[in-house]
């Protein structure tokens, strides 16, 4: 019997181009923003493929980007708590700070449905700017 190969959750961005060509897919795409010498967070990555296999939904996707190596990411840089950064259409329209599965749960059926929205009824993105930079 063959082995079933095993489906990448996540997208690894190693550089600006890979961050580029994620964002301008269509969909949700969450990423984690993480730090080489933390590494990302591998706690979620359970509760991500379950989400991912009850959605089913095509227009989800998943990545890691590490922002030492990623221009658009260097405001991230020497941050040490786990951050989920969600895009749609290129912009950004969530953060969630912290391995936070009942957030990250709710939130990307949320955000789903909103980007259905936009793609089939014509209905507006509600972009946003990171609440931490806006202290700045």
């Amino acid at each position: 019997m063959a082995r079933r190969k095993e489906v990448q959750l996540q997208e690894e961005l190693k550089n600006q181009e890979q961050w580029d060509d994620f964002l301008s897919k269509k969909g949700v795409g969450m990423i984690d923003v993480f730090q080489a010498w933390a590494g990302p967070c591998a706690a979620v990555n359970g509760m991500l493929r379950r989400i991912k296999n009850e959605l089913g939904d095509d227009l989800l996707r998943f990545a890691t980007a590490e922002a030492d190596n990623i221009e658009a990411l260097e405001r991230y840089r020497g941050k040490c708590q786990p951050t989920f950064l969600f895009y749609a259409g290129g912009e950004l329209v969530h953060v969630i700070r912290g391995a936070n599965a009942p957030l990250i749960t709710k939130a990307i059926p949320d955000l789903l449905k909103a980007e259905h929205s936009v793609l089939e009824d014509g209905g507006e993105r509600k972009v946003i700017t990171d609440p931490l930079f806006d202290q700045e």
